[in-house]
């Protein structure tokens, strides 16, 4: 007989939402929230709303399921995956990108990760990599028909695509067995380099021509990546990360089917990319709602018997740190939990080290065994869609597929990817995202570990070479962190001067237990910007505070304490401070117009401009200097 169902946890009786609800009450009630503020359902308090305008609740219920069809694993829209056995017998196809210059090096990384795990190679070859003269060399011993090359050559694409075919046939394997990506993406190539509507109308007809010839020689070759990640690196929003892919697809489907590709065999050419972060619910949903509004697409254009989207998912750029790199570690393997989860077909985990140059031989091997470990050890791809079921994934996922098809209509309105893309609409709207995502980070809503929380200024630096910069014109290429790390470079190059990086001194009142609160929340925020942090210690006496600041040879002072030390102490001490020379006074606390009156310059509190606040502080350090 079959089973039953499974009651779990029947010895305890059951919980309804109202009760939970009640107790999140009482937490919040606690932590200073009024009356009227609780009145409604609590827990809308806790809610967060995502760079899409998508409100994420903190808790989700059967009642939040979408009512939308997601279907089954394999069966469109492919929301759960591209095939109905998921990836339980293979995994996913392990991609390790080469960047390098030097062919002998190259060649030896290459035979290095594929002896160790990795499946496919992601080659940069043109400007800033490899030269394309180079390729069979950086390739040899390969065996091409086993591992694919997935080719990303921008301007020189034509001839990296020619020479890479060209060794395939030197090495005898049968057009039939040409595998691999040519890496066609001149829209990609003018969202980085720039381009003028004219330049990239003609580019997508010829890439195009190309592109068909191809594919009617090679019947398991690719030959166009969708390449998202642009779009990501100017700081844009998952659903428009999305919705401009599926733009930049259809496009795509336009100009081969006009160079005479029926569209079931345009759209088989298609590969498509995309970053994923270190928050993984949203990477999960990214790749879910990608497939179904591809299926949706292939709907509408009319593929009977349509495949799901083919999909590489990178550990996104943008959220790597050159400051406590190590950090990286963790980053890339939460992207790769996502990606793998999420049921893409290829992931690549970058190097830690990715942010400083190029990277080494350790860092290449973390890299792919973050992944090795994932499926070998941890078994993550061997159940077939992980997120299956779970009420805030499914939700999250329609709620996204909705925004980036509205992102997608949007575009083609205004003329398509191209006409987006060449008149700056675009880049407007990516630079409105990341105003709102620069915002988060300045007041450390959107923390970084290591830089903006956490910071180690005894941190022992890595020092990589640099790579060689590729185009450059078109869209900005952002990193979260760039605004913190630049204060501590500053840090770093007054330490390299005078011995000794910037202080500012705390000037803490009472004892430990009264003032550890507020003394740890401002030193955590001041070494994010490369200021050592010397403190009062334990008193409660204004001229041993005096004291030990002028001891400090700090100019910049911090008050720290709690509520009632400051109503007795923070007038005087903050006059007192100033008298002594203090060229700025900063207190740990809300703002109050009684202390700024008595001589506090700012306020450090939880929300507030972390940047701003830190770029006061440089700024009068260094007009007193």
């Amino acid at each position: 007989m079959p089973p039953g169902n499974l009651e779990l946890a029947t010895e305890f009786p059951a919980a309804s939402e109202q009760q939970w609800q009640e107790l999140v009450r009482g937490v919040l009630a606690k932590a200073g929230y009024s009356d009227e503020q609780l009145a409604d359902a609590p827990a809308k308090l806790l809610a967060t709303t995502s760079y899409d305008g998508i409100s994420i609740a903190p808790l989700y219920t059967a009642d939040d399921r979408p009512d939308a069809a997601i279907g089954l694993p394999g069966v469109s829209p492919f929301v759960r995956g591209a095939r109905a056995e998921g990836s339980v017998s293979t995994g996913w196809d392990v991609r390790a990108r080469h960047a390098g210059t030097d062919a002998a090096e190259v060649n030896r990384a290459v035979l290095a990760d594929l002896e160790n795990g990795v499946g496919s190679l992601w080659v940069v070859a043109g400007e800033g990599g490899l030269p394309v003269e180079d390729l069979p060399a950086a390739l040899a011993e390969v065996l091409l028909d086993l591992a694919p090359v997935v080719l990303d050559a921008g301007q020189d694409t034509e001839r990296a695509a020619a020479a890479l075919l060209a060794l395939h046939a030197a090495r005898g394997i049968p057009d039939s067995a040409v595998i691999g990506n040519l890496g066609f993406d001149p829209i990609g190539l003018a969202a980085r380099t720039g381009s003028s509507a004219k330049a990239l109308a003609a580019e997508l007809a010829a890439t195009a021509t190309l592109a068909a010839g191809y594919a009617n020689r090679y019947p398991r070759l690719r030959t166009v990546v969708v390449d998202a990640l642009p779009y990501h690196d100017a700081g844009g929003s998952d659903a428009e990360e999305l919705g401009v892919a599926v733009a930049t697809g259809v496009a795509y489907l336009r100009a081969l089917t006009d160079a005479g590709l029926p569209v079931e065999a345009a759209a088989r050419q298609l590969e498509f990319r995309y970053a994923i972060t270190a928050d993984q619910f949203a990477g999960i949903a990214k790749l879910r709602a990608a497939r179904r509004l591809w299926a949706r697409v292939a709907e509408v254009v009319g593929i009977e018997k349509a495949a799901a989207q083919r999909q590489h998912a990178v550990s996104s750029s943008a959220m790597m740190t050159r400051r406590d790199p190590w950090v990286n570690l963790l980053r890339g393997t939460i992207a790769c939990c996502a990606a793998g989860v999420g049921g893409a077909d290829a992931v690549t985990v970058a190097p830690f080290d990715g942010a400083l140059g190029a990277d080494t031989a350790f860092s290449r091997r973390i890299a792919r065994n973050t992944q090795a470990v994932l499926l070998e050890e941890s078994h993550l791809a061997g159940v077939i869609d992980p997120a299956g079921g779970s009420w805030y994934l499914e939700s999250r996922t329609e709620q996204l597929a909705e925004r980036a098809w509205a992102v997608f209509t949007e575009l083609e309105r205004g003329g398509g990817i191209a006409a987006e893309l060449t008149s700056g609409r675009l880049a407007d709207r990516l630079a409105a995202t990341w105003a709102a995502r620069s915002a988060n980070i300045a007041t450390r809503t959107d923390p970084i570990t290591g830089v903006s929380e956490f910071p180690n200024l005894a941190e022992k630096r890595l020092d990589r070479p640099a790579l060689p910069a590729r185009g450059g014109g078109g869209l900005p290429v952002r990193r979260y962190a760039a605004d913190f790390e630049e204060l501590r470079d500053r840090s770093d190059a007054v330490l390299a001067e005078t011995g000794a990086r910037p202080a500012v001194f705390l000037a803490t009142i009472g004892p430990v237990a009264a003032h550890t609160a507020r003394a740890s929340f401002a030193a955590n925020l001041l070494q994010a910007g490369g200021f050592e942090t010397p403190s009062a210690g334990a008193t409660a006496d204004v001229d041993a505070i005096l004291a030990a600041y002028r001891d400090s040879g700090a100019g910049i002072v911090c008050i720290c304490g709690s509520d009632r030390s400051y109503a007795e102490r923070a007038e005087p001490l903050a006059t007192a401070l100033t008298a002594a020379g203090a060229r700025r006074v900063l207190l740990a606390g809300p703002r109050n117009t009684a202390y700024a009156q008595a001589g506090v310059d700012d306020f450090l509190y939880r929300g507030a401009d972390a940047l701003l606040v830190l770029r006061g502080v440089w700024r009068e350090l260094e007009e007193s200097s």
